[in-house]
């Protein structure tokens, strides 16, 4: 498949054969990730990585990536030491980072700016996250692990909790897992649930989502835990993120009643959410999760900027 050139804004842009394309060229790249091989393919392409927003996985995994490609990264982590600071417009700035890179990654707290950068960009952009709105890449990160750890993603019985309204991973996973006909159960508080347009979206691919504020009535059928944090940066109202703070916390003894192959997944950061306990037992798999961010990226990077091993 030619993806060169292509702009990953949206898990929704790409078909179920492309995803699976994507997929399986990341496996090729983990021995690349850990350093266990090198590769020159990207020698002389240069990254920019525009993060208008904090990130610690997602920018330093395109770094990593971009790095272990053999190219080069310039940009910025800190808004407020860019022109932007004088007034200079998003569609300036995307203008400028055209003219200096091959390849643009951007973070932005609005909604739809990823899609804005592509239409003032001649290089490909990489959508790292657009406010509430969708997060490609954690989602070709997060389909990769459960690939890899459960060996398929059909018929998966797949649990997401914690911040179901302003969780962009999961707005984007909820599309993706529905494309391969995964079990998909939503948990909440009822002031945080799933946006009607995303269950919509599900249910257009053939899957009823399932929601409850409970997680304790479903843990025992879940095949994968996905775990959010609730967010209070995307809270308009204090008081509402004061009220549902800390509704749901991962423990042994709430794991109890798991199924021994359970595998629990976070986008990270983590706050309270899941105990510190949880890391040590096998269905903890969060920390490589995070890991999977370099070869999907080394994947992504590779394919749109046509140095293809």
């Amino acid at each position: 498949m030619d993806f060169k050139g292509k702009d990953i804004i949206a898990i929704r842009d790409f078909s179920k054969q492309e995803i699976n394309y994507i997929l399986n060229y990341a496996k090729k790249m983990v021995p690349f990730a850990l350093g266990e091989k090198t590769t020159t393919i990207l020698q002389g392409k240069v990254l920019s990585s525009l993060f208008f927003e904090p990130s610690t996985r997602t920018r330093l995994s395109f770094e990593s990536a971009m790095n272990r490609l053999s190219g080069r990264v310039i940009g910025f982590a800190d808004p407020t030491a860019t022109s932007q600071k004088k007034g200079e417009t998003l569609a300036d700035t995307i203008r400028m980072a055209d003219a200096y890179s091959d390849v643009i990654a951007i973070r932005h707290p609005l909604e739809g700016a990823a899609r804005l950068a592509a239409d003032f960009s001649e290089a490909p952009i990489l959508n790292a996250g657009d406010g509430a709105g969708r997060h490609p890449t954690q989602c070709f990160l997060d389909l990769f692990t459960i690939l890899t750890e459960k060996n398929k993603i059909e018929g998966q019985n797949v649990v997401l909790l914690g911040d179901l309204k302003y969780g962009r991973t999961v707005h984007s996973l909820a599309y993706a897992l529905s494309v391969y006909g995964a079990e998909l159960t939503f948990v909440s508080p009822k002031s945080l649930q799933m946006p009607k347009e995303i269950v919509d979206e599900c249910k257009e691919l053939g899957v009823t989502p399932q929601s409850t504020t409970k997680l304790d009535r479903i843990i025992k059928d879940a095949d994968v835990l996905y775990v959010t944090r609730i967010q209070k940066e995307r809270f308009p109202d204090a008081e509402e993120y004061n009220r549902v703070v800390g509704s749901y916390k991962i423990n042994n003894e709430l794991l109890k009643p798991a199924k021994e192959d359970l595998i629990i997944m976070h986008p990270l950061p983590r706050v309270t959410e899941i105990h510190p306990e949880v890391d040590k037992t096998s269905h903890a798999i969060y920390f490589k999760q995070a890991f999977n961010g370099v070869p999907i990226r080394m994947a992504l990077l590779s394919l749109i900027t046509g140095g293809v091993l």
